[in-house]
């Protein structure tokens, strides 16, 4: 769990982080060098899950023996699959981490929301969604594992 009171922003209190794999965690299906020793640290403070449709179906063997659960959610209506996801997790204690069109309402929803610009880009409407956007999946898991990083960003 993490607690943080941040000035002009409120309370925070996260248990999940919920994350999308291909543009945010993976390139091409490819996980992205680092991610897995970034994953591993954070897990001793927060649950971790994956949300995706795995187009390139390298998901399984991309996230094998990392402290993660990964769901494939139907292709159809990936955006409310998401949400629907993280409502039931309650939104309120999750930090979500995206960067599809697919991946705007669980942001809007999540207590923290987290866009990612990689190679892939990042759908201005996600963007928005966001609390914070970085631009690398790196930069946004070590904000999580040194959280006065996020008072600096989100104070007021």
């Amino acid at each position: 769990m993490m607690k943080l009171t941040i000035p002009g922003y409120g309370l925070m209190e996260l248990d999940h982080v919920v994350m999308d794999y291909n543009g945010t965690l993976a390139i091409d299906g490819n996980l992205i060098n680092g991610v897995g020793d970034a994953l591993t640290q954070l897990a001793s403070s927060l649950s971790l899950h994956v949300l995706t449709a795995d187009t390139f179906g390298k998901a399984a063997t991309g996230l094998a023996g990392l402290p993660c659960k990964l769901s494939i959610l139907p292709k159809e209506d990936q955006a409310g699959g998401k949400l629907a996801y993280v409502n039931n997790l309650g939104a309120e204690r999750c930090a979500c981490i995206g960067n599809g069109r697919n991946d705007r309402l669980m942001l809007k929803a999540a207590g923290l929301g987290m866009a990612v610009i990689l190679e892939e880009g990042a759908a201005l409407e996600t963007v928005i969604s966001a609390d914070i956007v970085c631009t690398s999946i790196t930069s946004a898991l070590a904000l999580l594992s040194n959280p006065l990083r996020l008072t600096a960003t989100l104070r007021s």
